[in-house]
C-alpha cells in the first residue's frame, strides 16, 4: 500500500534536498547529466588504454555503450567492492559492465588478463594506496 504524501511526510511536502557529497556534476556533448567519482580517470589518460580494451572483443557490431563509463564503472567497483547491482545510475548497466569485466578478464597465453594490463598501463594501484605506493 502506498500512503499518500501527506501522509508520509508529516503533512509537510518536502522541499529541494540539498546533495549529501561532493561529487562534481557535469554535462556531456549529449546533455546527459554525469558525476564524477573518485575512482573516475581523465579520459586522455583512458585513450592510452582504450586500444588494449578494443582488442580484446571483436567488431560484430557498433557499440552501443561508452568505453570510458565501462572503465569508470569497473575502476568504481573495484575500489569501492560494492555489489554488481549496487553500480550507481550514473555508470552503464550492470550487466553491460559485467559482461566487459568477464571479457577483460580471461588470460591470454602468457596467463594475464587485458583488465590486468589495462589496469597496470593506467597506473591503478588498488583500491588503497599504502604510503610506500604513493612515493614510487
Amino acid at each position: 500500500m502506498v500512503l499518500p504524501e501527506s501522509v508520509r511526510f508529516g503533512g509537510v511536502k518536502p522541499q529541494g534536498l540539498e546533495p549529501v557529497h561532493d561529487l562534481d556534476v557535469s554535462t556531456d556533448n549529449r546533455g546527459v547529466k554525469q558525476k564524477k567519482y573518485p575512482s573516475d580517470i581523465s579520459r586522455e589518460k583512458f585513450e592510452e588504454i582504450r586500444a588494449l580494451l578494443e582488442s580484446a572483443r571483436k567488431k560484430t557490431k557498433p557499440r552501443t555503450v561508452d568505453l570510458y563509463e565501462v572503465w569508470c564503472a569497473l575502476l568504481y567497483l573495484l575500489k569501492s567492492g560494492c555489489q554488481w547491482r549496487m553500480l550507481p545510475g550514473e555508470f552503464p548497466k550492470w550487466r553491460t559492465v559485467h559482461s566487459y569485466f568477464a571479457k577483460w578478464s580471461e588470460p591470454d597465453q602468457d596467463g594475464i588478463s587485458v583488465l590486468e594490463r589495462a589496469l597496470k598501463k593506467s597506473g591503478w594501484r588498488g583500491p588503497y594506496q599504502t604510503e610506500a605506493q604513493r612515493h614510487d
